[in-house]
């Protein structure tokens, strides 16, 4: 089924639903996906390069402005009622649910000066939940998007991502950077997006595995992570420390020549210098992907993934032996390479991996996760898909 078609029976289906449940026809059904990160880990808080694409896994909302200050929420993932809020009551830090995430927006939007006067809202989301796909960017994206065009705002999409970003460090508590929300908000099918975290500036990049016989297959481990909780924030917490020992702005501020030089500054931080040695060279892979992928030596990106894999497993240490032996099984079946993507302590991995060898690759990490007695993985293949946009 075409990805327009699967937008179409989603905003068929979420629009029936949220008629049930507030008596009327939404204004609109809108889309937003998750998405998968090529290359360019935990370099998003440090001013650096990414490079996610979108998927075709969405977040997709039934919206209808209201003009009384109330916000109606639900959500068809979650066995609940709806949940009434007031906009006036939106108070950052007090709510630990998911309805945070769409009622965050509204808070930044109307902190920002935005006069959103409250909407009836019906989420369903098909990004897997707690795998770093991002599902919950996606929540908040879709929600922004529906919002910016109900309230006829103006904001474009990188706009509007530092707005759901803002949300979700400051409502929700999780201190995320701004990819996620830029990916979801801003990728176009087809393509992986280079945005630069310190200015906002995006390109495009082509980016059709499939065309030249590849595959880039996302290993779901069913491991949960959650951002809000320590461990995210004590690494982002010891690269700004890095950072602020190295007399920089950021870690995107140390040139990758120069780095023998500053972890020698850093002389005994430990830490500092693990974390400094990852963000420096993860800048430094983004760039040789994007040149390999404009030269079109598309299959020499292989090892550039599983050395970011290393560099995030030794150096940032936020793997696990599920994404560690998804990355090791892959490659001794014959991919081309592999790594985990997302925050780690959990969620997935990407395997690049010839079209021939994709069927035995997904059996082979299957048989292995039975064998070590790790729950079964979800694998799926990843297709560049489209950014958030309206259905209905």
């Amino acid at each position: 089924m075409s990805e327009s078609n699967v937008g179409g029976a989603a905003a068929k289906t979420v629009g029936e639903r949220f008629r049930e449940l507030y008596g009327a026809a939404p204004h609109g059904v809108w889309a937003a996906p998750g998405r998968v990160n090529l290359i360019g880990e935990h370099t998003d808080y440090n001013d650096g390069f990414v490079m996610p694409f979108a998927l075709p896994h969405t977040a997709v909302a039934a919206v209808s402005r209201r003009d009384d200050g109330v916000l109606r929420l639900h959500s068809a993932d979650v066995d609940a009622p709806v949940v009434e809020l007031t906009a006036d009551s939106l108070t950052p830090g007090t709510d630990k649910h998911w309805t945070a995430y769409p009622a965050g927006v509204v808070w930044a939007l109307r902190e920002a000066g935005h006069p959103v006067t409250g909407a009836d809202i019906h989420l369903a989301s098909t990004v897997p939940a707690g795998a770093g796909l991002s599902s919950s960017a996606a929540l908040e994206v879709v929600v922004a998007l529906a919002l910016n065009d109900l309230y006829e705002l103006g904001l474009r999409g990188w706009q509007l991502a530092r707005l759901c970003q803002r949300a979700e460090n400051v409502y929700v508590g999780a201190p995320v950077g701004i990819m996620d929300q830029t990916a979801s908000a801003c990728c176009e099918s087809g393509h992986a997006l280079f945005l630069d975290t310190r200015d906002l500036s995006q390109r495009q990049i082509p980016f059709d595995l499939a065309a030249e016989g590849m595959r880039l297959l996302v290993v779901d481990t069913q491991v949960e992570h959650s951002h809000s909780e320590g461990e995210y924030g004590k690494r982002r917490v010891g690269c700004e420390k890095g950072a602020a020992l190295l007399g920089v702005d950021a870690l995107r501020d140390v040139a990758h020549a120069d780095l023998d030089e500053a972890l020698a500054r850093l002389g005994d931080e430990e830490e500092a210098r693990r974390l400094v040695r990852h963000v420096v060279t993860e800048n430094e892979r983004v760039e040789r992907v994007i040149a390999l992928l404009e030269s079109g030596d598309t299959r020499a990106i292989g090892p550039v993934l599983t050395a970011g894999h290393a560099s995030l497993r030794d150096d940032f240490r936020v793997s696990c032996p599920e994404l560690d032996l998804v990355v090791d099984t892959a490659l001794a079946s014959g991919a081309l390479g592999a790594r985990m993507t997302g925050g780690g302590f959990g969620g997935s991995a990407i395997v690049l991996t010839e079209t021939t060898e994709a069927a035995a690759v997904t059996e082979a990490i299957r048989k292995t996760f039975t064998t070590a007695g790790f729950r079964t993985p979800r694998i799926f293949e990843a297709v560049p898909s489209a950014g958030a946009r309206r259905l209905h």
